[in-house]
């Protein structure tokens, strides 16, 4: 599918879970916004592990598959139940479902923030620049050839993870495998390797007409940096 298609798909499947009203209000928001210089939001770092979202005891592993096994319920029920945090790396994210449990999350007062593959930082309307427009701080890791990670840590206690990519297609069409674990030591160590592709990603800014980024640090000044549970 190209990218065209798949831009298209994601903005269909958010008209039907948002509504018109609110999809093109972020639409003209990115597009007026395009030529101002917005300071990236101070990104936190993950917090301590702490009480995990759902109440499953600690030590379980759900186990989802796909094609229509569950996967997204299961994101989207894990979303749901934050409280605290939730930290995502991502490659494609053309779901609708996970993304508007993600921006319910975040407007509940869930700290969430997410990390992105380079491909999403184009000159069409985006999931990134959904994201940054709904107000979650969100960011391109362009280091790696692929920033090809499927994780949230949610709370410090659960991580969902596996070959499942959080778009459509994955929950539809592919076979796919999506693990959510409730152990607060494997959130610690899902946690540590998110803030090390933190350090290293930059803050998502929709790409102009024309423009080219490079990938080298000394062109990022702004590049993430760890700090608090409140920022740097």
């Amino acid at each position: 599918m190209t990218r065209v298609n798949q831009v298209a798909k994601f903005l269909a499947s958010l008209f039907r879970c948002f509504g018109a009203p609110g999809v093109l209000a972020m639409a003209l928001l990115a597009g007026g916004c395009a030529g101002n210089e917005v300071p990236p939001p101070a990104p936190q770092t993950a917090p301590a592990a702490g009480s995990p979202a759902s109440q499953e005891p600690a030590g379980t592993i759900e186990v989802y598959f796909s094609p229509r096994g569950g996967c997204t319920d299961a994101v989207v029920r894990e979303l749901g139940a934050a409280r605290e945090s939730v930290l995502v790396q991502a490659y494609t994210f053309t779901s609708a479902p996970i993304s508007k449990a993600l921006v319910g999350a975040s407007n509940r007062g869930v700290k969430v923030q997410i990390i992105l593959d380079k491909s999403q930082r184009n000159e069409q309307y985006s999931p990134a620049t959904f994201f940054k427009d709904a107000g979650i701080p969100t960011f391109i890791d362009d280091k790696p050839t692929l920033a090809h990670n499927k994780v949230m840590v949610i709370d410090g206690g659960i991580v969902i993870t596996g070959s499942f990519n959080f778009d459509e297609a994955a929950e539809e069409n592919n076979a796919e495998n999506l693990l959510v674990i409730h152990d607060a030591v494997t959130a610690a160590k899902y946690a540590a390797n998110w803030n090390a592709h933190l350090a290293q990603s930059v803050p998502y800014e929709r790409q102009r007409t024309g423009e080219r980024h490079e990938s080298e640090p000394s062109a990022h000044p702004h590049r993430g940096q760890s700090g608090g549970p409140n920022g740097p």
